[in-house]
């Protein structure tokens, strides 16, 4: 039997998107998965979207927080209850393409290979096309260092090596997740093909860049503990990639 594949999804007031987020996941060419989705107290009507989904499918399993607690901490409740023996991440914005967990997990149980990723489109709130975010065929901890390749929305790791990996909560948690499972590999393997869509809204964190840098030499000083020498050389080369990512 195929391999089972838990998919982190955290929503927090996502009812302009989740279907679409949710209808991506159940038209997946690989359908050994369960999709965990915890909603961070949602105000708008996101619960009740999501239920008309879990009443239709049994793989889809909804958590619900009494209070706001961040995306990070909900992707961790997610990442507690999970079953599978791979976690992959969505969140409730974005979209996967029919082949995405199909091609990912052949090339991962193949060439038994921990970590994969692929390329990604960037889409507007429309669902428009706005750009294309082509990732390397490798990735190491020290590229990782250097600026941040690996889309959150296309990474896949194996539990059965790692273990189940958690968020810390600092700020670019997911990034500081791919560093934390990068430090125990040589390399993870990328996919040069968009096998996502990686949605940009008007509020999008991403978006915050004075934020961003603040966390990013966060990163490098107080939880990688790298020189500061180093730490300087690394984060030009973040910014200097930031600017021309796509």
């Amino acid at each position: 039997m195929r391999e089972l594949v838990s998919i982190v999804t955290p929503a927090y007031n996502a009812h302009r998107f989740i279907g679409e987020c949710i209808e991506s996941v159940i038209a997946q060419s690989y359908q050994n998965w369960e999709l965990i989705i915890v909603d961070d107290s949602s105000t708008d009507d996101t619960v009740d979207i999501i239920q008309q989904y879990v009443n239709r499918d049994y793989r889809i399993i909804l958590f619900s927080n009494e209070t706001n607690l961040g995306v990070s901490s909900s992707r961790n409740i997610a990442i507690k209850e999970a079953k599978g023996n791979y976690i992959a991440f969505l969140d409730s914005d974005d979209i996967w393409l029919e082949n995405k967990l199909e091609m990912q997990i052949r090339l991962m149980e193949s060439q038994n290979i921990p970590i994969t990723y692929s390329d990604y489109d960037t889409i507007d709130e429309d669902g428009y096309v706005t750009g294309h975010f082509k990732s390397p065929a490798k990735l190491s901890y020290q590229d990782m260092l250097k600026t941040s390749s690996m889309g959150t929305l296309t990474t896949i790791y194996s539990i059965k090596y790692f273990g189940k990996v958690y968020l810390k909560e600092i700020g670019h948690e997911d990034y500081l997740l791919k560093l934390e499972l990068l430090k125990k590999i040589d390399y993870a393997i990328g996919i040069n093909q968009p096998l996502a869509q990686y949605r940009i809204v008007k509020d999008s964190l991403s978006r915050n860049k004075l934020k961003s840098a603040l966390w990013q030499w966060k990163i490098y000083r107080d939880v990688e503990k790298i020189s500061l020498l180093k730490s300087i050389k690394y984060f030009i080369s973040y910014a200097y990639n930031g600017l021309r990512k796509y």
